[in-house]
């Protein structure tokens, strides 16, 4: 079953301008689902080559106008899959689109590209972006009663595409731990040559069990017997390949405002569950309000990303504990989220409300999430 995606629409829109669309996302998140979709609308007109067969690779690697034109021929759309294991991407993509009129090119990325390419600014003014994440709430065709009955299962196994074909939780679990293990961070291990693999793996389960809290880097150094510079490359990385997210500090102007930390999360639930090995039901577990929090911050964030709405995202915190999950600011328009798995009320802090008057407070819950998450 081929899952309808919202940013296929988007890409589509683009198309016929002569750039380089780049598509990133996780693997298996679904890149190359929907360059297989777009190959199938344009017939015989595209020309398909992936970044892992070093057949196409060695196509690419001749980096002359003249080798491009006689690959490419009278094809409109070339499609890169996997293009961030092409060595010097950016100055074959910059060479491609500026000497062969007419074309347009979609590469998709598992990692962003300069993660492994050193190559200045070679796409400026070339290229749009485009980030793909796990199947988004409101990617789906589903009533809002099927939503709601589908919910805790999603936020414990979360919404990888493949999750879709597997109707066994024992598979989607044994799915999940596979992808965590052979295939998630696979960039990192090739590209960056980490020595200390375990190491990663180590930092994403210390993560894994402070989701909602702030992270110090010191301790998290200390527990893992690496110093803190490492710590933060390798919070780098598992950003780039869009495993992890940090939200930080919202403020400034109260000198009782946390602002220098960060909290982290998981783009996807699934993941995080994989990583600690938890997939008990929510009736079973002691982390239902934090697997909530993180669960709504993500979909809030696709549903952004796609209505192409582009907040700040921060947390807030005083020092002396007042706390509020999840601000948003846009065009100094600042909105505030607490997120409450259960039906517990919560009051805005009073150090918040009076220092930001103006401010929006809403506390979302299993009663009204499904408007802060889909579409109007």
């Amino acid at each position: 079953m081929d899952l309808a995606r919202l940013i296929t629409k988007q890409i589509i829109q683009k198309i016929g301008q002569q750039k380089v669309l780049l598509l990133y996302g996780t693997r298996r998140v679904g890149k190359t689902m929907i360059l297989n979709q777009l190959a199938k609308q344009y017939g015989d007109a595209y020309l398909l080559l992936n970044g892992e067969d070093l057949d196409d690779v060695e196509k690419l690697m001749k980096r002359t106008s003249a080798n491009y034109k006689s690959l490419v021929g009278s094809k409109k759309l070339v499609l890169i899959d996997e293009a961030q294991n092409i060595p010097e991407v950016g100055k074959v993509l910059k060479l491609m689109i500026d000497q062969i009129k007419g074309i347009t090119i979609i590469a998709t990325g598992s990692s962003s590209f300069d993660l492994i390419n050193k190559t200045g600014e070679p796409l400026v003014g070339r290229s749009y972006q485009f980030q793909l994440f796990p199947m988004a709430l409101c990617e789906l065709e589903e009533d809002h009663i099927t939503l709601e009955r589908n919910l805790e299962h999603r936020m414990v196994y979360g919404s990888y595409p493949e999750l879709w074909k597997i109707e066994n939780e024992a598979e989607k679990e044994a799915y999940l731990k596979e992808l965590v293990q052979g295939y998630l961070l696979k960039d990192i291990f090739i590209f960056r040559e980490i020595r200390n693999a375990h190491k990663i793996f180590q930092l994403l389960k210390l993560l894994a069990y402070q989701i909602g809290n702030e992270v110090s880097l010191n301790e998290m150094a200390n527990q893992l017997g690496i110093n803190k510079a490492t710590v933060e490359h390798y919070l780098d990385l598992l950003t780039k390949v869009f495993v992890i997210y940090p939200l930080g500090g919202f403020g400034g102007n109260l000198r009782k405002e946390v602002v220098k930390t960060k909290k982290w999360y998981f783009f996807d639930n699934g993941i995080r569950n994989a990583i600690i090995s938890d997939f008990k039901p929510l009736q079973s577990r002691n982390d239902s309000g934090v697997l909530w929090e993180q669960y709504i911050l993500s979909e809030r964030q696709k549903r952004n990303h796609y209505a192409q709405y582009k907040p700040e995202y921060f947390f807030w915190r005083t020092y002396d504990q007042q706390e509020i999950d999840f601000i948003e600011v846009y065009r100094k328009e600042i909105s505030a989220f607490e997120c409450k798995w259960g039906k517990e009320k919560a009051k805005i802090p009073a150090a918040f409300a009076k220092q930001y008057p103006n401010s929006a407070y809403t506390v979302i819950n299993r009663d009204n999430y499904q408007p802060f998450v889909l579409f109007d």
